[in-house]
């Protein structure tokens, strides 16, 4: 259906007015369209700050992250090196967790492994991913990097289909586990020196990442 037939009383000549109508249309469908995708996003957006936009490397990377590792630590496809494979004119990183053991996959936030970056005044980050179990991402600093007694927050199963959340860095969001180990240090001073998000998890499990956006932070190319 054309312009015209949705609003009867433009004239054919009215190319301002269409160009305005057709703009306000397409914002409308794309926030209509990111809703249904993601229950919640818009209240999301409100308390995360700004809402993600994406942007990249000239080489392999999602959102400027470079290095998405399989760290070799349990059983995993692929077993070891980089997750990241073509999709589209872009990258996902891709890894899936095999047996009830755990598993280790690693992000760089400044793309080597001796770069850390300070996340303080960061609000948190916003994840597309898809996984068919719970798992867990923790926040490692440069100085207690090894290990896995890290603060650790929640990452929820999506039933194997793609979503989009919202992960604050509010201190009270982030726990650790006994079966990890206790953190010798706090969480705010993670935040100060993060070296990068490991996500970690015991179960089998099938994890496809799309997007990572951390507020206020842009990784630097390499």
């Amino acid at each position: 259906m054309g312009v015209s037939a949705s609003f009867p009383g433009m004239r054919p000549d009215s190319r301002f007015r269409r160009a305005l109508v057709t703009k306000t249309l397409a914002v409308a469908a794309g926030v209509v369209a990111l809703s249904s995708v993601v229950p919640g996003v818009a209240a999301d957006a409100a308390v995360g700050g700004s809402s993600p936009f994406s942007w990249t490397c000239p080489n392999a990377s999602i959102d400027g992250y470079q290095q998405w590792i399989a760290s070799g630590e349990g059983t995993t496809i692929p077993a070891n090196g980089t997750m990241l494979v073509r999709r589209g004119r872009g990258y996902e990183a891709k890894i899936t967790f095999v047996n009830a053991e755990w598993h280790v996959a690693v992000v760089w936030l400044g793309n080597q492994f001796e770069a850390q970056a300070n996340l303080s005044t960061s609000g948190g980050f916003w994840l597309t991913y898809s996984a068919t179990d719970d798992l867990y991402v923790q926040l490692r600093p440069a100085s207690h990097w090894s290990g896995g007694d890290k603060w650790l927050t929640k990452i929820p199963s999506t039933g194997g289909a793609v979503e989009q959340h919202y992960f604050s860095f509010a201190p009270d969001q982030w726990t650790w586990l006994p079966e990890l180990g206790q953190p010798s240090y706090t969480f705010p001073s993670a935040l100060a020196e993060a070296r990068g998000l490991v996500f970690v998890g015991k179960t089998p499990n099938t994890l496809d990442f799309r997007q990572l956006q951390i507020d206020g932070y842009r990784p630097p190319c390499k």
